[in-house]
């Protein structure tokens, strides 16, 4: 008899560092961090808006949410977030409804993984 074995997904997360740098050596250790959480409260709400909105069959209201997603990922350094975020407004303006499915799935673990990661960064300095 086969034995099946759950695969997991998981897929390292991309952070440009030198970008989070920045965003402390222009504001200071305290405003960054105060900074990175209110865009970490945003891109939270826009990931959980995204995903509503697939959910609902709301194909423009997710490009839209999509973008603002990929927008503030790509200001505080979240590379993978911001891409896969491209990717799935990709999905939804070629109509491509079989691989949608695959990347919203992927848009929740990197964007979780993703807003974990920048969090412990940005806390340890």
């Amino acid at each position: 008899m086969a034995q099946i074995v759950p695969l997991t997904m998981s897929e390292p997360v991309q952070i440009d560092a030198r970008r989070v740098r920045d965003i402390v050596s222009e504001l200071g250790e305290s405003a960054a961090q105060n900074v990175i959480g209110i865009a970490l409260e945003q891109l939270a709400v826009a990931l959980q808006a995204t995903d509503a909105a697939l959910t609902a069959q709301d194909m423009a209201q997710a490009v839209a949410q999509a973008d603002r997603l990929s927008r503030l990922a790509w200001q505080i350094g979240l590379l993978s977030l911001a891409g896969v975020a491209m990717d799935l407004g990709s999905c939804i303006e070629r109509g491509d409804l079989a691989a949608l499915s695959a990347v919203q799935a992927r848009l929740m673990r990197v964007g979780n993984r993703s807003l974990t990661a920048i969090w412990d960064r940005a806390g340890s300095g």
